[in-house]
């Protein structure tokens, strides 16, 4: 059977693999926002794959699991300020396509298996990639701004608490009279602080929708928001104004609340409330205007830098390091201070709980600036090494079938021809479905002559014709919008060029996060 082009002929694609897993990477914490990284296609049940190594026997006993079902699509995660983008990334030279006469070859390092049944190699059972937003919704969904979903963690409400205790306090020195009422003053502070927050958020929000970078959501936590986008700003120049203008709402905000003040009488309820909100807002934009990643301010130093070098890798790499560096700062450097009085309160010689709540909140501000750093390094790297994840050599090289064809007469084709994908095609060759694998090792040896190939496709719809020159961003875009465990590759002009594992694409997203920059 010619397996090399022409209507309804998938041409030879390729059968590259990679290490099999697949994380998706973390957004940096802190109080500004963070591009997320794009996450690889995750098939739920990879603890079950099968490598792409020797394989049994033919007579081998099939899995017991029996045949997996098909999922659906699934709802809207992530990322990952979640976003990659492209910018000096180097392209992997694409593998050369075997003549039409002859099967294509495994890559160079890579076993070939003339002799074993197609349906052992492969990644065995699969499930429909979840997205980001479905495997971790981040908390409360409060609601959709701008139709970016705002999510409140469960740390923000340890963190209420932790306010309206502390700032009730103080309330109740200035203001005795209130009593237990100051508290409940203490609790409105804490939500309007966030409430402030959440609008330094927006501004990122309002900033990246500008520049037509998709917002995934934004989430209220511990120590402040994240802005999770899930693309990186074209420009230097627009990195800057992305970062910049949260600080900047913030500075906005803080000088409202003086004005406000300027309007009441300073030792009342209102005059206390518009005083801490001032000072809280000053404090945020100061701390972001930091410069060292995951800040807002280190956003702003790799703006420059990039601007200055051309190279976005180089701005990250400084801006990461300098955040380091802070991180060490606040570590060692608040406790002093807070303890000398430099902060504005009493100077402290010995040691007591108010050093230890010092050192504490020193601790833990420096982790969330150092492991920030370091994801936003991390995040840097797989941008970098994203453009080598292409759906062109990627695809598995297939084979067209009727659907009644035995499964057996069907394996049988395709290791001939040394492919690892079927295609079930009409009677005038136009591709319908696909067959899973997942449903092809399922199905005992000795019931394959009996089984036709059209009771394990799955139908191809639009979503699952994928184009073979997508690459990068692009390509792992179109698989999270239509979930599925294998998708039809095209040529530009509809020809079919093969068939697209979802765990393949996994096993080479995680290839190329394991690679050094």
């Amino acid at each position: 059977m010619d397996v090399s082009g022409g209507r309804g002929q998938p041409r030879p694609g390729n059968d590259e693999s990679a290490e099999h897993t697949g994380p998706e990477a973390p957004a940096p914490g802190g109080t500004g926002d963070a591009p997320t990284a794009p996450s690889a296609p995750t098939p739920a049940d990879a603890k079950d794959a099968r490598p792409e190594g020797p394989t049994p026997d033919a007579g081998a006993p099939a899995p017991e699991s029996g045949t997996p079902q098909d999922t659906g699509a699934a709802p809207d995660h992530g990322a990952p300020d979640h976003g990659p983008p492209a910018h000096g990334r180097d392209r992997a030279p694409e593998h050369p396509e075997p003549p039409a006469d002859r099967p294509a070859r495994a890559p160079a390092g890579l076993p070939e298996h003339p002799d074993h049944p197609f349906a052992h190699s492969g990644s065995g059972k699969g499930q429909a990639p979840q997205r980001p937003e479905e495997r971790r919704r981040g908390g409360l969904l409060m609601g959709r701004p701008f139709g970016v979903p705002v999510y409140v963690a469960p740390s923000w409400f340890l963190v209420a608490i932790l306010i309206t205790w502390v700032f009730g306090g103080q309330i109740d020195r200035v203001l005795p009279e209130l009593g237990a009422a100051s508290y409940l003053v203490s609790l409105f502070f804490a939500v309007a602080f966030y409430a402030s927050v959440l609008v330094h958020e927006l501004a990122h929000t309002l900033a990246a929708l500008r520049f037509k970078l998709p917002v995934r959501r934004i989430q209220l936590q511990f120590f402040g928001g994240v802005s999770e986008i899930e693309k990186e700003a074209e420009t230097p120049g627009r990195e800057f104004v992305l970062a910049f203008v949260g600080p900047l709402l913030s500075l906005v905000l803080a000088g409202l609340f003086y004005l406000g003040l300027l309007a009441v009488d300073p030792s009342s309820v209102p005059g206390v409330l518009l005083a801490g909100l001032m000072v809280s807002n000053l404090i945020v934009a100061a701390f972001n205007l930091l410069p060292g990643l995951p800040l807002d301010g280190g956003r702003m130093l790799r703006a420059v830098v990039w601007a200055i070098t051309g190279k976005p890798m180089t701005g990250t790499v400084a801006a990461a390091w300098v955040g380091r560096a802070l991180a060490v700062c606040v570590l060692i450097g608040l406790p002093l201070l807070t303890q000398s009085g430099a902060l504005g309160s009493d100077a402290v010689d010995n040691v007591g709980m108010d050093t230890v709540l010092d050192a504490l909140l020193a601790a833990i501000l420096a982790a969330i600036i150092w492991t920030g750093a370091g994801n936003s390094l991390r995040m840097a790297r797989l941008r970098e090494h994203l453009p080598e994840l292409r759906a062109r050599t990627l695809t598995r090289r297939a084979v067209p079938v009727e659907s009644d064809t035995p499964l057996s007469e069907a394996l049988r084709r395709a290791n001939a021809a040394g492919a690892r994908a079927l295609v079930v095609v009409d009677a005038d060759g136009v591709p319908v479905s696909l067959v899973r694998e997942a449903a092809i090792v399922g199905v005992p040896e000795h019931r394959r002559p009996w089984v036709p190939v059209g009771t394990l496709a799955q139908d191809i719809t639009d979503g699952m014709r994928v184009s073979a020159e997508l690459a990068g961003e692009e390509l792992l875009d179109a698989l999270r919008a239509t979930p599925a465990t294998e998708y039809l590759v095209v040529e530009e002009t509809g020809e079919i060029y093969g068939v697209l594992s979802a765990a393949d694409v996994e096993r080479a997203f995680v290839k190329a996060m394991a690679r050094p920059s």
